[in-house]
């Protein structure tokens, strides 16, 4: 049994560290990396650089909108092609263990697991902008009955 009194703030810490996953993960490829470099790699593995404008975006978008708790069901599915994606091109071949060399795909797996489950649990606690769904389930919408 789930307790709703505490699931709120459970689905809140969820919400907030896989944010910062994604801001720390952006960081890395813009300031470390760079833009530049983070593009030429991506051409390297065969895809056209300016994905990696696109990639380093949605882990922007994606990690500021799950700390703030804005659209966070929709901004932690937008993650998951990202790390599918880094699974399937770099971190799968090196095997599962991310300790491995080149990384394994244990964590991003468990990361992408993480984000289905933060965009099944919703919004939790302290989100700026809830769900129309909860906002529904406590009587703060007024919703059509459907016929």
């Amino acid at each position: 049994m789930i307790d709703s009194r505490t699931a709120p703030y459970a689905a809140l810490v969820l919400r907030v560290t896989l944010g910062a996953l994604f801001l720390a993960h952006a960081s890395l490829k813009l300031f470390v990396f760079t833009p530049a470099g983070t593009a030429k790699f991506f051409g390297s593995l065969g895809f056209p650089p300016e994905l990696a404008y696109l990639v380093m975006t949605v882990e922007v978008l994606s990690g500021i909108a799950l700390i703030l708790g804005v659209w966070t069901r929709y901004a932690a599915l937008a993650g998951i092609p990202v790390l599918l994606g880094a699974i399937f091109t770099v971190h799968g071949a090196a095997g599962f263990f991310f300790t491995n060399p080149k990384g394994g795909w244990e964590f991003p797996a468990f990361w992408a697991i993480a984000l289905a489950a933060q965009a099944l649990l919703g919004d939790g606690a302290f989100a700026l902008r809830p769900s129309r769904d909860v906002e529904a389930a406590n009587g703060q919408l007024s919703v059509a009955p459907s016929r």
